[in-house]
């Protein structure tokens, strides 16, 4: 514990100095931890309050990641041409406006399927839009040399709200019902538009070449990922992952509901464990990226990922045991998640030039995310046909052969250190 704690002090050293830095922290921090509620909440609410099937479960979750197929290209190039940090407000705003529709119509008994399909649709669309503008401020904020620590104090801000968050929100969800729950999550949103009111960032400035059209500037885009060799395979590495990701999130509720027996507040119990895992990741990233490199880093932090989903499908037992195994599972996952994550958005920020940083983002989200539907889908379809057990043992089988692609055959794990300078 106390090695922890001298990396968490360590972690917080640097750009923490930075008073904008500061403030888009502590703002991205609020809207994690009121997240986790509705991470929680929302899918609750769907499995137990509306009945929802395996296959309107995965509706669900592809509909909340379907806007990364539609607006992710022409966001980048949005992104490119105006300031970010105006675009972070708005779309915080929006959000949560849109997540108080939710306790409203269960408060007046008209809450359905469909409201949580529409609520969820058009969050996905503010996160699409919301998420790139606040990867591209904050590599504006930290600079080209400091990605990985800027990443990593990021990721520490949103892993303390996953250690926290599940707790609470297993709590909130008992006392008050899942709807009613995201409430507060909602309030974490609107909390954090008023915040970032007080950021100056001077470097948010958009790009002030000559503007093609948004087909030619789009074009642009796909044409850099596709093209560098790095930015591809790191594409399709997430694209697949992603994929059986979301097979996994669109059946581990219901898993944990209707086979295990877990309460919500011992499912927000296992979420717990699984944000200790995203802290000890986001306290150890530099560390570890310094020593073993960014590429290797990324291929290991993968194949913790794979064999966590892999644990998952191997659960059972009385409560007590089958809450215990999840929640270790559930810590896995999230440590090479976070592992990963951290050094792959460094990776592909620090190749990519300066003007080119919006229309990466989302060209990188566009081609990677888009896939997230269709896992959602086929997972709920597989859930119908094989269980659910046996779908989370399929996902793991696919995650290991993934893991084993990556190590053989992906650039990525060559890259030792962050290049300096970006290549056009």
């Amino acid at each position: 514990m106390d090695r922890l704690q001298r990396r968490l002090r360590r972690t917080f050293r640097g750009l923490w100095r930075s008073p904008d830095f500061r403030t888009l922290w502590i703002s991205l921090t609020v809207t994690s931890f009121g997240a986790q509620i509705t991470n929680l909440a929302l899918p609750l609410t769907a499995a137990l309050l509306l009945s929802a099937t395996p296959l309107q479960m995965g509706v669900l979750v592809a509909l909340e990641t379907l806007p990364f197929a539609l607006v992710s290209l022409h966001a980048g190039v949005l992104l490119d041409r105006v300031r970010r940090l105006p675009v972070v407000v708005l779309t915080n705003l929006a959000r949560g406006v849109a997540l108080l529709v939710i306790p409203a119509a269960a408060f007046t008994d008209l809450l359905t399927i469909e409201i949580l399909y529409g609520v969820g649709f058009f969050c996905g669309v503010q996160n699409v839009i919301g998420g790139a503008a606040h990867q591209v401020l904050l590599a504006q904020l930290a600079g080209r040399r400091r990605l990985v620590e800027a990443n990593a104090k990021t990721a520490l801000g949103e892993t303390s709200a996953a250690l926290v968050g599940p707790g609470v929100a297993g709590g909130l969800i008992q006392l008050l019902t899942a709807p009613f729950a995201i409430v507060v999550d909602a309030c974490a949103f609107l909390f954090s538009a008023l915040l970032l009111r007080r950021v100056r960032a001077p470097n948010d400035v958009p790009h002030d070449g000559p503007k093609a059209s948004v087909g030619a500037e789009i074009a642009e885009g796909l044409k850099l990922v596709l093209r560098n060799r790095t930015l591809f395979a790191l594409a399709w590495l997430s694209a697949l992952w992603q994929f059986l990701h979301h097979m996994q999130i669109a059946v581990l509720i219901l898993f944990a509901t209707r086979e295990l027996g877990l309460s919500p507040g011992a499912i927000g119990l296992t979420y717990m464990f699984g944000g200790l895992g995203c802290v000890i990741a986001a306290a150890s990233a530099e560390r570890l990226a310094a020593r073993y490199g960014v590429g290797p880093t990324i291929v290991h932090g993968l194949i913790l990922t794979a064999l966590a989903w892999q644990a998952f499908g191997l659960i059972g037992g009385p409560v007590w045991l089958a809450t215990l195994l999840l929640g270790l599972a559930m810590l896995l996952f999230d440590f090479g998640g976070v592992l990963y994550g951290i050094n792959y958005l460094s990776l592909r920020q620090a190749i990519t030039p300066d003007r080119l940083l919006g229309r990466m983002t989302a060209t990188m989200r566009f081609l990677t995310v888009a896939m997230a539907p269709l896992g959602s889908l086929v997972g709920g379809a597989l859930a119908t046909w094989v269980g659910l057990r046996g779908t989370l043992l399929v996902v793991g089988a696919l995650g290991l052969a993934l893991s084993a692609a990556a190590v053989l055959w992906s650039p990525v794990r060559r890259h030792r250190a962050l290049p300096a300078v970006a290549v056009e």
